[in-house]
């Protein structure tokens, strides 16, 4: 059975059901927009918006909602939010709006907001509802962010657009770095994100040597009358 106190489902979101390192949801946006750490960050707390919103509104209308037009009224629920965070962000944040483009309106068909409203939202109460929207959007968010960094820094130099590596200058004589541009085109979405994905599976795969389940590093794996763990809820025989 599946936790269901806030800070779990925040942990859960963020760490263990990380949507875009472990579940490998919502690929579209967080390839496309992830050429800047604003970018990321930009469209990761506007779908956190919209997650939060529409999981809440979902599970408080879970009981209304008829199953067999379950999807199509979903649909409704996460199109009234985007519209309202895209009308939003083009009246307050102009120039983020531009930068997301097409992506925002397209929030509304993302695989993470759709699934979590179908597997969880629909079948739990709307406090747990809320904070697994919120968790799930922060992990999408930490994740693009972190990618749109990468490829800013190594493709440009720069960090949150402030340039972090000095370029080099050809007409003055002096050295400094040379943008590998590619990472800021479409194909270095991909090296990244294979690259901190591979990271992430590398940590995993030493914890799983280590006979520490990455999911629950509480347990001790079996292995109960030995476990030297005093936060372990197995029991000791």
């Amino acid at each position: 059975m599946k936790a269901n106190t806030p800070s779990e489902r925040l942990v859960n979101g963020i760490i263990k059901e990380n949507p875009t390192f472990v579940l490998m949801l919502g690929m579209c946006p967080t390839l496309a927009v992830t050429t800047s750490a604003v970018n990321g960050i930009g469209m990761g707390l506007t779908t956190t918006a919209v997650l939060a919103a529409s999981n809440l509104m979902i599970s408080l209308l879970r009981k209304f909602i008829p199953d067999g037009v379950r999807m199509p009224a979903f649909i409704v629920v996460v199109a009234s939010f985007v519209t309202i965070v895209q009308m939003l962000l083009e009246g307050f944040i102009p120039s983020l709006y531009d930068s997301l483009g097409i992506y925002i309106p397209l929030i509304v068909v993302n695989c993470i907001i759709l699934g979590r409203a179908e597997a969880y939202a629909s079948k739990n109460p709307p406090l747990p509802s809320l904070f697994d929207g919120i968790g799930m959007g922060l992990g999408f968010t930490l994740s693009i962010t972190c990618i749109g960094a990468v490829r800013e820094l190594i493709g440009a130099g720069q960090i949150f657009g402030r340039q972090i590596l000095p370029l080099a200058d050809a007409a003055a004589g002096t050295a400094g770095y040379e943008p590998v541009t590619i990472f800021i085109l479409a194909p270095g979405a991909f090296f990244v994100l294979a690259m901190l994905s591979a990271i992430q599976n590398k940590f995993k795969l030493g914890a799983a040597k280590r006979g520490i389940d990455p999911s629950n590093p509480d347990a001790c794996g079996g292995a109960c009358a030995s476990c030297g763990n005093s936060m372990c809820k197995g029991k000791r025989g």
